[in-house]
């Protein structure tokens, strides 16, 4: 009977104890209230804000409440980074959710439609279906921030009536479009994303200059003239104080002689000396056309790669035969399609090649990218320059991380990027006031003499 009654008593005081050490668990301390204590003075003590110490002591937020010494007061553990980072993104949410609406893009899920040729018929559609791969890989990435999407596919091939896709169901839902590809298409859905307010992102080339009349449209591709324009003032900048050697490569079917045209005329207006030399001149005659004072920067009229190779050849000679000669090269995007055959020389002579993107195949991010797209599709990435599922996740991460932070204000400027592309950048400017956006990213890649490869970005 005493053995019974003692046990019962043991389990009696311990069911009095145990809950008494989880409860003091919650808190870092207990404090008691002197006389000239204030809740500021006690936070400041312990390290802590007058938040969270009010949230471990409730009755602090009644009406009226005063510190009273004696006052036992609970002071809480030290939160940590991660968990004042995720009450800040909760505090952000709930007063964008106040001041926006929960219809706001910034509140809700993303709603992204895409309008190309999504099948596996021709050539076309193939690129687009690896666009699209793109962008759904994107739309991981984003989950994984918190930012969630909802994505809506229709195949439109070149000979489809757009107009028909355009009255499905969630077509008008949409908060952004990314198409079409072909310039018969085009009409019919700005004036769609006009109606319904939808941001329209038309991502490679086409025809016309709709962009000029529709505040909703976002033109990716750029145009040859706008291309030369940046590059002409690209090569200003970079080299002033070169000697610029012109080589005709004699090729009459080349398309750079605007480029090269242009570039002379500025360099007559600004006074600037330059040389002209031609591919087939004699060594002697070739080498004359450089300065032994000068760093020289060369300009060929022509991107393709049997000239070039001509070229590389001559300017081995030339500096055999005068070790000191200090050459640069600025080329042609096409000049990235022979990075397999030329990347040394492109060291070899500094080059700097103009671009709208760069594939970077010793990146660590793309390298990710392309074992990510493979394990997800069974497939490698199409050997394109630029390659096309890159484009597709530089795009969508631009668009999408740019509406979710700044909503229908987002305008794709420079002044609003919210992230850092992996083969194509982006900066958009207003073509006048009454129309859309149009790209102007534009970058030199520079192959160093020291091995190094680095982007420039304008």
């Amino acid at each position: 009977m005493k053995f019974c009654l003692k046990s019962i008593l043991l389990v009696f005081f311990l069911s009095l104890v145990i809950p008494t050490q989880a409860q003091s668990n919650k808190w870092r301390d207990i404090y008691k209230a002197k006389k000239k204590d204030t809740l500021f003075g006690i936070a400041k003590k312990y390290e802590i804000s007058i938040v969270e110490l009010m949230d471990a002591n409730p009755d602090m937020k009644k009406e009226g409440y005063e510190l009273k010494k004696g006052d036992m007061i609970f002071i809480p553990f030290e939160k940590t980074a991660e968990q004042k980072a995720a009450e800040a993104k909760k505090a952000a949410e709930a007063e964008r959710l106040k001041l926006y609406g929960a219809n706001d893009v910034r509140n809700r899920a993303i709603r992204v439609g895409i309008m190309l040729p999504l099948h596996n018929v021709d050539g076309d559609g193939r690129r687009m279906v690896e666009f699209y791969r793109g962008i759904l890989m994107a739309c991981d990435t984003l989950k994984k921030q918190g930012i969630s999407t909802e994505v809506f596919a229709w195949n439109v091939p070149i000979d489809a009536d757009i107009r028909q896709t355009l009255l499905e169901k969630n077509a008008d839902n949409c908060d952004i479009i990314f198409g079409p590809l072909y310039t018969k298409q085009v009409n019919a859905l700005s004036e769609f994303c006009r109606t319904y307010n939808i941001k329209m992102v038309i991502p490679f080339s086409i025809n016309g200059r709709t962009v000029d009349t529709n505040p909703q449209i976002y033109q990716v591709y750029q145009s040859v003239s706008n291309l030369n324009k940046d590059a002409i003032n690209a090569f200003l900048e970079r080299f002033p104080n070169h000697h610029p050697v012109f080589v005709d490569c004699n090729d009459s079917t080349s398309q750079k002689g605007a480029f090269t045209k242009g570039l002379r005329e500025q360099l007559d207006a600004k006074g600037v000396k330059y040389s002209i030399t031609n591919l087939k001149s004699p060594d002697d005659a070739f080498a004359r056309a450089f300065s032994t004072s000068q760093q020289n920067v060369v300009i060929l009229n022509t991107a393709r790669s049997p000239q070039l190779n001509s070229t590389l050849a001559r300017l081995n000679t030339a500096r055999a035969a005068n070790p000191s000669l200090k050459i640069s090269m600025f080329g042609y995007t096409e000049w990235l399609m022979y990075t397999r055959v030329y990347t040394e020389y492109f060291h070899k002579y500094d080059a700097y090649i103009p671009t709208t993107f760069y594939y970077n195949s010793k990146s660590a991010l793309t390298q990710q990218l392309e074992r990510k797209y493979k394990q997800w599709f069974k497939t490698d990435m199409q050997q394109s320059l630029p390659r096309f599922a890159l484009t597709g996740y530089d795009q969508a991460n631009f668009f999408l991380k740019g509406l979710h932070q700044y909503g229908v204000d987002f305008k794709g400027l420079k002044s609003q990027n919210v992230y850092t592309h992996i083969q194509t950048p982006l900066n958009f400017k207003q073509t006048n006031s009454m129309g859309g956006m149009q790209n102007e990213a534009f970058m030199l890649v520079h192959y160093t003499v020291d091995n190094r490869i680095e982007s420039i970005n304008y």
